[in-house]
């Protein structure tokens, strides 16, 4: 199943890990997406767990790069509603997730700065959580 990252235009990735009962977001929105609907061919639905920084890396070499990469995560973020599902822009990642998309755990070596800088549109997907 993970070959086919480097099939797809569309790719979503959640990143998670339900053994932290504050990290479970991105599993359960995979579960609800494949247990109800029927995707597109062109549309992979991944379960990364905490793996994501692995996949992310092989995109950027592999020749044929996907159209979009989602990235469902749950984050804590100030002024945000425990809950509040919103999309985080890439420069206004929490620093403590940095390290989930960064082979150096430094801004400039983020992972996916350098897919978008590469034209693959990028969104993160997250869920304020405590």
């Amino acid at each position: 199943m993970t070959t086919l990252i480097y099939e797809k235009l569309f790719l979503v990735f959640e990143c998670g890990n339900t053994l932290f009962g504050n990290d479970g977001f991105g599993p359960e929105v995979v579960d609800y997406l494949t247990a109800n609907y029927s995707l597109p061919d062109s549309v992979l639905v991944l379960d990364a767990g905490t793996g994501i920084r692995d996949f992310i890396f092989d995109l950027l070499l592999v020749d044929q790069k996907p159209e979009l990469v989602i990235v469902i995560d749950a984050v804590t973020m100030e002024g945000r509603e425990q809950g509040e599902v919103f999309e985080i822009d890439l420069a206004s990642v929490p620093r403590e997730k940095l390290s989930d998309f960064s082979l150096h755990q430094s801004p400039s070596s983020n992972l996916l700065s350098q897919l978008k800088d590469r034209g693959i549109e990028v969104k993160i997907i997250a869920m304020h959580t405590q």
